[in-house]
């Protein structure tokens, strides 16, 4: 692949454009926006087709739209891959529990597009195995399976209130129709509720019960946080039920590891 001085330098030569139109057409954005960091005069420009100067994020934006290229295929060019996103969130752990709008801005993602004939969904199987084929599909192709009432969230590194159900560090699928607290008997706690509520210190998973004009935000009998109990819906708001989540399993280590292990307390 070419430099991406040289792959603009190209581009635009195959637009039939100079430098000063360039320089023209860049000055018509940065008017529109008052901002001068939009224009690029010939003598920058020539320095990132020739030099390998970066330009800057307003300028790549100024290229993207003289160019008629999508912005982020240029980003790419430079290395910044958006639809690298999804892969490079598990390199940071915030430790509170978030909404994460992270992955709405991809334009592609890489999904398996042809699996083993063999795979049998009700056996547990190593997935990376069953998939003969990888493909990187436009995510505009995938709207067509899209369902505005689902929501994401990450359940921070701190957040043990679900533990061990939801182990912290895992993202989560809301179903955000599912808003209204169920009451009612269940088999086991798998197949209880658990819901994603907002609270005045930030959000949690938990099962949830309504008492009057209150609700009780319940953790799971193993976690180390205890019964809350808060106003409804003036402290706590219940953004909807938990319907999907994808965890790791790597990240704990035995009681008897070495200190520093990230392990909840062990409740008396």
């Amino acid at each position: 692949m070419l430099p991406a001085g040289k792959s603009l330098r190209t581009l635009r030569e195959k637009l039939g454009l100079t430098m000063r139109d360039v320089e023209h057409s860049s000055a018509r954005i940065a008017e529109k926006y008052r901002n001068e960091e939009f224009s690029i005069p010939p003598s920058r420009l020539s320095d990132i087709e020739t030099k390998g100067i970066l330009p800057s994020i307003y300028r790549l934006y100024t290229l993207a739209i003289i160019y008629r290229r999508d912005v982020r295929e240029l980003m790419a060019w430079y290395g910044v891959d958006l639809n690298n996103i999804p892969a490079d969130l598990g390199l940071v752990s915030p430790p509170k529990s978030h909404v994460s709008d992270a992955l709405a801005g991809l334009a592609s993602v890489q999904v398996p597009v042809r699996m083993d004939p063999g795979f049998d969904e009700r056996r547990t199987t190593n997935l990376g195995r069953m998939v003969e084929k990888w493909g990187l599909v436009p995510v505009a192709y995938l709207a067509q399976f899209a369902n505005s009432e689902f929501t994401y969230g990450y359940v921070g590194t701190q957040d043990f209130t679900m533990y061990p159900i939801l182990p912290p560090g895992s993202f989560i699928q809301v179903d955000e129709s599912r808003n209204r607290v169920v009451e009612g008997s269940w088999r086991s706690e798998y197949e209880r509720p658990i819901y994603f509520v907002e609270t005045r210190d930030g959000h949690t998973c938990s099962w949830c019960s309504m008492r009057r004009e209150e609700i009780i935000l319940q953790s799971h009998p193993l976690s180390p946080v205890p019964v809350r109990i808060l106003r409804h819906p003036q402290e706590a708001e219940v953004l909807g039920q938990v319907v999907g989540v994808a965890m790791k399993l790597t990240e704990w280590h035995a009681l008897d590891s070495s200190p520093g292990s990230r392990v909840p307390p062990v409740l008396n």
